[in-house]
């Protein structure tokens, strides 16, 4: 079981990324919390932080296959959905004002930063004013896990693409650039990666990923705070394989079918 430490209320306003320094812990350098910000502002749990497992030596061949597939694989999701994406754009700028992609930073392999692409699927001020679209129990619920079930800010659009998981179409540009996989962990933000203790090093060997263990088992399920987030997302990487690979890509696309998405 997790243990919890004290809150940091994400939808505040993050750290500049000048507030953070280079920690030697992480392969590449993870930028982690300067040490003049309180660790009272911080929110992690972290499961048996004493076991540290060791990063598997993932062979040549597979990183080879596994990188020449997202290459392939994401051009032909970008060039067969080009028209299909321009019509979504249109239709999510007509359902809500603003923008139709939406950047996130997130923590990529080896702790590099990256910008990961997605159709907007909430309204535009729904992360810099939360608190006008959550109760305040919604709101410490988003602060922690930052996802609550039944979403308020979730515009009519963007629930349909959240459950056909077509929101994800426009990270395929992240695959095909390289920033991110077809199958891999789920990407995260700074702070998340605290959740895995001595383990952020293994959790971040391989490139994020548009699907992944996570997404097509427990998923809502499991969650930082009863630790199952963090077991199940270390799992992957521990075991990562060109057949595992395609078992999880099976298990997505009948989730897409079935509409049983996030």
């Amino acid at each position: 079981m997790a243990n919890r430490s004290t809150q940091r209320r994400f939808w505040q306003e993050p750290p500049q990324i000048e507030e953070y320094r280079a920690s030697g812990g992480i392969s590449g350098g993870l930028l982690l919390p300067h040490s003049r910000i309180s660790m009272a502002e911080q929110s992690y749990y972290v499961t048996n932080p004493e076991a540290t497992h060791k990063i598997p030596s993932y062979s040549l061949e597979y990183r080879f296959v596994k990188r020449a597939f997202d290459i392939v694989f994401s051009l032909v999701v970008i060039i067969a959905g080009l028209i299909p994406s321009l019509i979504l754009a249109a239709i999510i700028m007509i359902d809500s004002p603003g923008a139709p992609i939406f950047r996130q930073r997130r923590i990529g392999q080896h702790g590099r930063e990256t910008s990961v692409l997605k159709f907007r699927t909430m309204h535009r001020d729904a992360h810099t004013c939360p608190e006008k679209y959550f109760t305040p129990e919604q709101l410490e619920t988003w602060s922690r896990e930052q996802k609550v079930d039944n979403d308020p800010r979730i515009t009519r659009v963007g629930g349909f693409l959240r459950k056909t998981s077509l929101d994800e179409l426009p990270q395929f540009i992240n695959v095909f650039l390289g920033s991110m996989s077809v199958v891999g962990c789920r990407p995260v933000t700074y702070e998340e990666t605290l959740n895995f203790g001595s383990n952020r090093d293994l959790f971040l060997a391989l490139r994020p990923g548009i699907t992944g263990w996570w997404q097509v088992t427990e998923r809502n399920d499991a969650t930082w705070e009863n630790g199952r987030r963090q077991e199940i997302e270390l799992y992957y990487p521990h075991n990562a394989s060109a057949r595992f690979d395609l078992s999880i890509i099976g298990r997505t696309i009948v989730a897409m079918l079935t509409k049983t998405g996030k």
